[in-house]
């Protein structure tokens, strides 16, 4: 990158010394470093040019002159300029904005269509908000192809300090860069200091005007002149503003998109100065005309001060202009609480030390649906989970997760009935892979333990988001070394059912009579039962819902069920897992007692009679009762699959001797101390 000035040697005063900066050798240093604290320092930031409106101009090949509005729902998100020269803005509706500009394009943003494992652009998807979600995903990715641009373009360096603010603003540490540059430009500066005192100032730099080559220089304080020479704060500004020139270039050429920027010393100037003058243009706020620039700026506009604590600054001064808060002194700023007033006053000068952080990594993901009208029913709401997984995996994979690079930790799902919202939480497992079924099985068990709850419906707002990101363990073996694989395994999870089996349910040899019982357990379950008393006995196992029953009562249950024809373990629907369902022993319909049978053959003209539970309930209650059962089954599908993992990787040795202490009954153990049948766990070789 060549100087835009000749190299002049180093003028002298009239005393014949050479002149000397206001910047000493540890600014240099300083520069080098990207320190914060640096009066050299270089801060740019970056704008793309109403962002959504070029990506559909780029993606349809539409000319630069064409108004266009990017619309979701009945709303306007994104108007481009030549749009806005109407007078449209994001408050109007989609009438207002064709009456105002005739010729608009109002292309919608893609969307997942109910039932699709992908976006896609539909036509008229206005129409269709009951069925439909909103996608930004398109913009995503064109976000991700130019912060890659911007990378590219930049000089070499030993380090890179480029933040992604958003998915259409980049702030650049152009410090490290500049300091190089500087020496190639300037040898005089490369030597150690004077008498090695990194104290001494610089020597003057050798030039007298600048030519800065920008849209917009802002004007100069009005303590200062352009007359005065320029010092090393203003060439630094002014290689930076050449960097950001051929970044922005870059980006037009190979993307043909155009974006604002802003020069400055940090990164609230910065920010100010890429919004000071749009589309396609460059703002230069040199540290001599800091005043002059923020003088003129609400205080409102800056970041951290347009909301509660922006309004209580306005109450208390009666004012929202910055010229007018300089008058106030910080004793008096620091009404506002001492630290804040001083962090304000500051702030209102043109200071801030805040770092530019190449490391600024997702922390959650979160996909989400308002559902107009609202939804009704576990099976709807299943099929959303379904979009809602499939766009954060899709996510989730390019922040490396398929590498291991990055993995959450949590999964979270919010539902959202009338006024009343209830959340749901569970730790994705850390022993497999993430996957989009993992996902997908663990976003479907909070959803049924919310229906299991009751008062789901109607639902109004369903998300589901993944949090807590950290940095997975790379170069290391993967658990699946340590497990054993293929027929073996198979055999292993063959004998824990079996175990498990024979634990929980009792052999029909050995059954009781519960004829001859005082208080059936018929009569438990059916002279008690209420519409809202689900019996959770033959579904659940853990021990946070199972009772605590005799053989005699767990026999009168099975019975029961099993003539209704309902005992079948857990449920096997489309996302159940085969392998690790549990089979109960079907008994004959002579096993019931009469009671039971008379009970069972009742019918009311109003009432029905649950076949799983045997509740009577309101027959238009009949739905939200079935989806009861769902949601309950799924949940104790998952939570068993749990169960029988934690077991088969648990010690085979301690384990199969807790397992024989039930009842005070004689075991099967051998001699090795292992269950009858129990196969010793083998490891792989790592």
């Amino acid at each position: 990158m060549s100087s835009s000035q000749p190299y002049q040697s180093s003028p002298l005063t009239s005393t014949g010394r050479t002149r000397k900066s206001v910047f000493t050798f540890r600014h240099l240093n300083q520069l080098a470093l990207s320190s914060t604290a640096c009066p050299l320092r270089v801060i740019a930031h970056i704008d793309l040019d109403a962002f959504y409106a070029q990506c559909e101009m780029v993606r349809l090949g539409i000319p630069e002159d064409q108004p266009l509005a990017v619309q979701q729902w009945q709303g306007l998100i994104a108007i481009n300029y030549p749009a806005r020269e109407y007078g449209l803005n994001r408050h109007i509706t989609m009438t207002e904005a064709k009456k105002l500009c005739p010729d608009l394009i109002m292309q919608h943003v893609a969307t997942w269509k109910e039932g699709d494992e992908k976006w896609a652009y539909h036509e008229e998807a206005f129409k269709h908000i009951a069925t439909h979600k909103v996608s930004l995903d398109p913009y995503r990715m064109e976000s991700r192809r130019i912060l890659q641009t911007i990378k590219d373009a930049l000089p070499g360096s030993p380090v890179q300090r480029v933040e992604k603010a958003s998915v259409d603003e980049v702030f650049l540490d152009l410090s490290a860069q500049i300091h190089g540059i500087l020496l190639e430009r300037y040898p005089e500066l490369e030597g150690p200091p004077p008498y090695d005192d990194p104290t001494e100032h610089l020597p003057q730099p050798p030039t007298t005007a600048l030519d800065w080559n920008t849209d917009a220089l802002v004007d100069l304080d009005d303590a200062e002149t352009e007359e005065e020479d320029p010092d090393w704060d203003d060439i630094c500004l002014l290689i930076g503003s050449e960097i950001v020139r051929s970044v922005r270039a870059a980006i037009r050429q190979k993307l043909h998109y155009t974006c604002s920027a802003g020069l400055s010393r940090n990164k609230m100037l910065a920010k100010l100065g890429s919004a000071h003058k749009k589309p396609n243009q460059q703002t230069i706020i040199r540290n001599r005309a800091v005043q002059q620039f923020l003088s003129g700026f609400k205080f409102t506009k800056i970041r951290n001060l347009g909301g509660k604590l922006g309004d209580e600054t306005v109450a208390m001064f009666q004012t929202d202009m910055v010229k007018d808060l300089l008058d106030v002194s910080l004793e008096q700023l620091k009404r506002l609480g001492d630290d804040t007033g001083t962090w304000l006053y500051s702030v209102i000068r043109g200071e801030d030390y805040s770092e530019v952080n190449p490391r600024t990594q997702i922390k959650s993901m979160l996909s989400a649906k308002s559902f107009r009208p609202s939804i009704n029913n576990f099976e709807q709401g299943v099929r959303w989970l379904r979009i809602f997984v499939a766009d954060i995996f899709s996510r989730c994979v390019e922040e490396g997760v398929l590498e291991n690079k990055r993995r959450p930790k949590t999964i979270n799902l919010h539902h959202r009935t009338g006024a009343q919202t209830r959340s749901k939480q569970a730790p994705i497992p850390l022993g497999k892979p993430i996957s989009e079924e993992v996902l997908f099985n663990l976003g479907k068990h909070l959803f049924a333990q919310i229906v299991a709850d009751g008062r789901a419906w109607p639902c109004a707002n369903l998300s589901l988001s993944v949090a807590g990101f950290e940095d997975g363990v790379t170069n290391n073996h993967g658990i699946g070394n340590f497990l054993v694989r293929g027929e073996e395994a198979k055999a292993m999870n063959d004998s824990e059912r079996q175990n498990l089996r024979g634990r929980h349910l009792v052999a029909p040899s050995k059954r009781r009579k519960t004829e001859d019982v005082s208080g059936k357990i018929q009569d438990f379950f059916h002279g008690h039962g209420r519409h809202d008393a689900h019996p959770e006995i033959a579904h659940s196992s853990g021990d946070e819902d199972r009772h605590e029953l005799g053989d005699s009562d767990l026999d009168g249950y099975e019975s029961e069920a099993a003539h209704q024809g309902y005992i079948r373990g857990i449920t096997q629907g489309d996302e159940a897992h085969p392998t690790s369902a549990i089979t109960l022993p079907t008994l004959s319909k002579q096993e019931c007692s009469p009671t039971h049978e008379s009970r069972c053959r009742q019918q009311s003209s109003n009432t029905i009679l649950c076949t799983r539970c045997s509740v009577r309930l309101p027959a238009d209650g009949q739905a939200e009762h079935e989806d009861w059962h769902m949601a309950k089954d799924l949940s104790e599908q998952i939570r068993q699959e749990d169960r029988v993992t934690q077991k088969s990787s648990s010690h085979p040795g301690k384990s199969s001797l807790a397992k024989t202490k039930t009842r005070g009954r004689p075991t099967n153990s051998t001699k090795s101390g292992r269950l009858k049948g129990q196969l010793k766990l083998a490891f792989g070789k790592g």
